[in-house]
């Protein structure tokens, strides 16, 4: 089973309707605009439209099938001093350098905003740790990084 937040969730299901009810009908207009000025196949507005087009469409294709399969959690887990989906985690180097993560869902993971795929090694190390635990994360590049868990807020 595919697990959201409850915030992806909103916004995912946000971006699908303004997808679909507001650039989608905005991009029909225009291409229909540069449709009717002729010559279809040398008229760059009209290509750009129909490019446009489908790239749109398909994201709404995609956010729609990743919107039906999936099972949001809606609720704070019993235990708060252990690493659950949703968990917003604290964690500090050995020379004190402090990062925090959300660990979600893999469809609403956006490093950005320091939310971490549930299936990321950093999630992965972290799921089922307790508040002061000391973890090793074994990153892709081969590398290890250790960290203590300093906080951890639902």
């Amino acid at each position: 089973m595919n697990y959201i937040t409850l915030e992806g969730y909103q916004r995912l299901t946000q971006e699908a309707g303004y997808l679909w009810k507001v650039k989608r009908p905005a991009i029909v207009k225009a291409l229909a605009d540069a449709a009717a000025e002729g010559d279809r196949s040398e008229n760059a507005e009209y290509i750009y439209r129909k490019k446009e087009l489908r790239e749109t469409d398909r994201k709404i294709r995609f956010l729609e099938k990743q919107l039906k399969d999936i099972q949001v959690v809606r609720d704070k887990p019993r235990n708060t001093q252990k690493v659950f989906f949703g968990a917003w985690v604290t964690l500090e180097t050995l020379e004190g350098d402090s990062v925090e993560y959300r660990i979600v869902g893999g469809i609403e993971a956006r490093l950005e905003h320091k939310e971490i795929s549930v299936h990321s090694p950093v999630a992965k190390g972290l799921l089922g740790k307790n508040l002061g635990d000391e973890v090793v994360i074994s990153l892709p590049n081969g590398t290890q990084v250790e960290y203590e868990i300093t906080d951890i807020n639902y």
